[in-house]
């Protein structure tokens, strides 16, 4: 009852420095990030069967990458390898008034120039249970985006689920209208739909009614169900003070009612991955056969957490993140 990602994974550069500007920086901290490798990751470190399936070249950064996603836990078997190089992306952690960015270089990367037919996808997603998809990998090529919709496709005929993150990334995209295409084809086939009221407005151009961004997200998430037939959805909300701080909360549709978390309130260390964190965790809980409010607070917890730590990966466990959902939010040390 094993999980499948299937995306980029790239080689993430942030100063050494978190204070520090891109541009001011000489040392910078390397390792090796993505979102859909971020699922896996969580999902490996959980304690769950999962693999990822991507591309890297056949060099020294590749083999480093693979490590990497196998220190996790991450099945690598079906990896391919060739190709002139591996993503890169450079992060500039925000703080206070002063927002986080990321540069992009990851043009041409191994990934993006993948051939047909160079995954075997009935035998990738046999006896699999969960192929989880972003809206990131559709974007990378023309290939790419036909990867995508024939591993939605084939795992739909497979009787395994598929989960989907509207992630868009508005500098990747060259039109919203693009994005909408591609991700419809997706959705088609999908069984859990991730994402947030944001997305739907920038994809979608749905404006939903509500007072507070909660009040949004739920509508935003009734309004996606009827139009995508989609029958299950987490939804993550964020409310922003600055780049330090945020408070952070979620909601699930499932069986025709909308279940809230707790609202939580953070301290940001890194808020890259944060909703990796939250969709692997939404996967471990549903894998878990917990109820709908529980799977839908451990998520939230895990999504508030990943933000208290360093890097992409969210390396908590269940107790850890449990922990937080039960509202042991203090910050006490632990002897």
């Amino acid at each position: 009852m094993s999980f499948i990602t299937f995306g980029e994974t790239m080689l993430r550069l942030t100063p050494s420095n978190s204070a520090s500007k891109i541009k001011s920086s000489r040392l910078f901290q390397a390792n090796y990030a993505g979102s859909e490798s971020n699922v896996a990751s969580s999902l490996g470190v959980l304690g769950n069967e999962v693999s990822h399936i991507t591309k890297f070249p056949n060099n020294q950064l590749g083999d480093a990458a693979i490590a990497s996603l196998q220190s996790y836990g991450i099945d690598t078997k079906h990896i391919s390898r060739g190709g002139n190089r591996i993503g890169t992306y450079f992060i500039e952690i925000g703080s206070s008034i002063r927002p986080s960015s990321v540069v992009y270089d990851r043009a041409n990367s191994a990934i993006s120039e993948i051939k047909p037919n160079e995954f075997d996808w009935e035998e990738i997603l046999e006896n699999k249970k969960w192929l989880f998809l972003s809206g990131i990998t559709p974007v990378l090529s023309k290939q790419c985006t036909h990867e995508t919709i024939k591993a939605a496709k084939v795992a739909q005929q497979k009787g395994v689920k598929v989960c989907f993150d509207m992630n868009y990334r508005r500098s990747l995209w060259k039109d919203p209208s693009d994005a909408r295409k591609i991700f419809d084809q997706i959705i088609e086939h999908t069984d859990l739909l991730f994402g947030n009221e944001g997305v739907l407005k920038d994809v979608y151009d749905l404006k939903p009614a509500g007072d507070t961004i909660l009040d949004k997200t739920i509508e935003a998430s009734t309004v996606a169900s009827e139009k995508f037939g989609v029958k299950q959805l987490a939804f993550t909300v964020r409310e922003h003070n600055s780049a330090s701080t945020n408070k952070v909360s979620a909601v699930l549709l499932s069986n025709n009612k909308h279940h809230i978390s707790d609202t939580i309130d953070i301290s940001i260390t890194d808020r890259f991955g944060a909703g990796d964190a939250f969709a692997a965790a939404t996967l471990h809980a549903i894998n878990s056969g917990w109820d709908d409010k529980k799977v839908i607070d451990f998520a939230a917890a895990a999504f508030a957490l990943k933000h208290t730590i360093q890097g992409d990966q969210h390396t908590s466990s269940e107790k850890e993140i449990l922990s937080i959902m039960e509202g042991k939010t203090g910050g006490h040390v632990l002897r």
